[in-house]
């Protein structure tokens, strides 16, 4: 199934979009892929389907996926209070925390009782060492100025925060002992054979070929051409539609009882059901109930890039969509909200 009446490179001329690729899914599978455009603007290097782009806080739905695998073998456990477990840096007991634990449950819905201090989680600056988890959490760099605390009662609101991510990626950490980009290697990208996903910028012109630019709203690249977030978990991820459709299609196989990962059922449901106080927020996914079922969906926004992965599990369809231009609209006021209002779900 593919885009029905919508001239796509038309689309990319009125709204300024140097590259764009679709993967959909159908019937739990990979139906098509689209490509169109270029990977830097000015050049002759075409968008193809293993071309990777910036996903952004995409990455959360995979770190999401990564959690419900390391609590299935009993590493994690979504409603233990992270504190027990943490030991490179624990959450600060104040007041509001002081009853209410902060929960990995609480973190993955973003209502963990963090607020991101103002300015805070910008793309990485290339003259800077790059800065350990700890360091953004204790407040002493500059891509988190204040020291993360609770501002809320865990699980009373809603407060979106990649500090909540960071926390997440201190936690497999601390409980692995190994890089959380060793973790989500072994444990997600190996088995479901995500050939073209990492956390690396490339590194020579052979690798680089592979890679998107980032542009601005005017076509331009933006400075360093590749923008990456020191922040993995919350997002740091590069990757390619296709890739992500088949976190997703694993996500709809677990919902059948026939995971590569080995995601019970339960564990399957419990990412797209309701958590907390808000019915429209699961666990790094965000709901939309609708005549057709249940609608999830994830987006991406960063310097250069924004992305989208929407799917319906139960249907057994989906689409991702990725470009890398920046348009300063939200996704669904610019390309990407054009190309998902034109699928046949």
């Amino acid at each position: 199934m593919k885009t029905q009446n919508i001239n796509i490179q038309k689309l990319m001329e009125d709204y300024n979009v140097s590259g764009l690729s679709i993967a959909a899914i159908d019937g739990g599978n990979i139906r098509s892929t689209e490509c169109f455009g270029l990977l830097e603007a000015e050049t002759d290097k075409s968008v193809k389907s293993n071309s990777i782009f910036s996903a952004c806080s995409i990455s959360k739905f995979l770190t999401s996926i990564l959690v419900m695998k390391l609590t299935e073998q009993s590493i994690l456990d979504l409603d233990e209070n992270v504190n027990e477990k943490l030991s490179s840096w624990k959450v600060p007991q104040n007041e509001l925390n002081k009853n209410k634990k902060v929960t990995l449950r609480n973190l993955l819905s973003h209502q963990s009782g963090i607020i991101d201090p103002e300015g805070s989680f910008i793309e990485l600056n290339s003259r800077i060492d790059n800065p350990t988890m700890v360091e953004i959490l204790e407040g002493r760099t500059p891509y988190c100025k204040a020291p993360i605390e609770i501002k809320y009662e865990p699980g009373s609101t809603f407060q979106y925060s990649d500090a909540g991510f960071c926390i997440i990626q201190l936690l497999i950490e601390d409980v692995t002992g190994k890089p959380f980009k060793e973790v989500m290697n072994e444990h997600i990208f190996q088995p479901l054979n995500m050939e073209n996903s990492t956390f690396e910028l490339p590194t020579s012109e052979a690798t680089k070929k592979y890679f998107s630019c980032g542009h601005n709203k005017s076509g331009e690249l933006v400075n360093g051409k590749y923008p990456i977030y020191p922040y993995p978990a919350a997002s740091g991820l590069w990757t390619t539609p296709t890739d992500l459709a088949l976190v997703v299609i694993e996500l709809m196989n677990s919902l059948n009882g026939e995971s590569k990962l080995k995601l019970s059922v339960s564990k399957a449901i419990e990412v797209i059901n309701s958590q907390g106080c808000k019915e429209w927020t699961g666990l790094g996914v965000f709901l939309d109930k609708n005549e057709k079922g249940i609608e999830i969906s994830s987006l991406g926004w960063g310097v250069g890039f924004q992305c989208m992965m929407v799917a319906y599990p139960y249907l057994e369809t989906g689409l991702v969509i990725m470009i890398n231009t920046d348009l300063g609209v939200h996704q669904l006021k610019g390309i990407i909200g054009e190309v998902y209002n034109a699928y046949p779900f």
